[in-house]
């Protein structure tokens, strides 16, 4: 009896899947290279800073409350994630709102190159917040879509903020060059000049590297829609991830008390200040290469446990901060645990995100880091001037216990042996 022929191979759906997450991981690289440079803490953050210090004289309460108005539009970022889950625009639900929001981003920056009075250059800054804001929260659903749908959510987090950081590197270098070298109001529109040509490396890479197939605004897809925003709010365990994250973001910040330390009291120069950027941002990259060869297999509830002793002990490490040697050393050691931070915790939001409604669930999570992180920012600057009477000793004790408190919340979330990247199923 005649055996049957084989079939020849086909490509399987191992090798659409590769295909699928290089280019995603292309696209990933590009989006967060231009939110490394173009966010407000980006390469404008320390002209921005410089210039609100030296020429309109504000203080680090003034200057944290006026930075601090930028994430309002990070805050609401499911408001957007909504949108687009419900309203596919010219057909799609990520691409067109894509393309809008880096369009209207290009303009905001340009714009702010020809203002100096800081109330106009809050409504240009401001227009940019919300623009990179909007590419944030759809690059972040197709984040979610596809990282559940390949199992690759912790490998397409860590791109992200490999490539974001490796951006912030040159941008923390050429803000404090920029600072260095001209007057607070050329540095100022100089940066801004730069970064509005950014986002047109996002709209390259959505029109090249994102599949999306048409949709149309049906009333089946709207409901299979909301029944997945019913879904999100019904799961106690993205509730408990949600107060997770906000406690664990909670920390009083450091960053605007650490600028008036390292300037009025040790004395670095702001372009030495901007190479200490540029320093932690190496932190992070070293913290994605550390992540893809030791911590990627590790399960999600040990890679958060790690992530916070290592938080712990990087925020404490600033006590020792007496030069610019030292300086070095702890911006590059707390660079690699945020990294560990961030990749920890993105994932476990991303991996438990309902279907249909990825981009206002993921937005929620994220939101919530961004608010816990803003109110910290501020009760940070307030106890540095009103209560510590600008000693940071004292600020930098309360942040590490803050952060090391995040240990007795972990076993809440009863994540088990569960590994990153496995999507939650209930």
């Amino acid at each position: 009896m005649d055996q049957p022929t084989a079939l020849p191979p086909r490509p399987g759906d191992d090798t659409i899947d590769a295909a699928a997450t290089r280019r995603l991981l292309v696209f990933f690289a590009l989006v967060y290279v231009v939110e490394g440079v173009g966010q407000v803490v980006g390469l404008i953050a320390q002209p921005l800073n410089y210039y609100l210090k030296q020429a309109q004289g504000w203080t680090p309460v003034q200057i944290t409350a006026f930075v601090t108005l930028f994430n309002l539009p990070w805050i609401i970022k499911p408001l957007y994630g909504l949108v687009s889950d419900f309203v596919p625009l010219l057909g799609y639900r990520r691409k067109s709102y894509l393309l809008l929001a880096n369009v209207v981003a290009a303009g905001g920056f340009f714009w702010a190159t020809q203002l100096e009075k800081p109330d106009d250059l809050f409504v240009a800054l401001l227009i940019t917040a919300y623009a990179m804001a909007i590419s944030s929260t759809l690059c972040g659903a197709v984040l979610v879509e596809n990282g559940q749908r390949l199992h690759e959510s912790g490998a397409f987090v860590n791109q992200q903020w490999l490539w974001f950081n490796i951006a912030a590197m040159a941008a923390a270098v050429a803000g404090g060059e920029l600072v260095q070298h001209f007057s607070p109001a050329a540095a100022l529109h100089g940066a801004a000049g730069i970064v509005a040509v950014a986002p047109f490396m996002v709209i390259v890479g959505t029109l090249v590297l994102i599949r999306e197939p048409k949709r149309s605004a049906d009333l089946q897809g709207m409901k299979s829609t909301f029944f997945g925003l019913l879904a999100s709010f019904k799961r106690r365990e993205l509730w408990l991830i949600a107060i997770f994250l906000f406690l664990y973001y909670f920390s009083p910040g450091l960053s605007t008390p650490l600028y008036f330390t390292m300037t009025d009291d040790l004395k670095f120069s702001q372009a030495y200040i901007g190479i200490l950027s540029s320093v932690a941002s190496a932190g992070w990259v070293v913290g994605a290469l550390l992540y893809r060869r030791v911590f990627g297999r590790l399960t999600l509830k040990t890679l958060l446990n790690i992530s916070i002793a290592f938080g712990t002990l990087a925020t404490a490490a600033f006590l020792l901060l007496d030069g610019s040697i030292s300086a070095a050393a702890i911006y590059f050691c707390s660079g690699v645990a945020a990294m560990l931070a961030t990749v920890a915790t993105v994932t476990l939001a991303a991996d438990y995100c309902p279907p249909r409604a990825e981009g206002f669930a993921f937005a929620i999570l994220m939101s919530i880091i961004n608010l816990a992180t803003a109110v910290a920012d501020n009760v940070g600057s307030f106890l540095y001037t009103h209560a510590f009477h600008r000693s940071l000793s004292p600020l930098i004790l309360i942040s590490a216990g803050f952060t090391a408190f995040a240990f007795v919340l972990v076993p809440l979330l009863k994540l088990g042996n569960r590994r990153q990247g496995d999507p939650w199923q209930g």
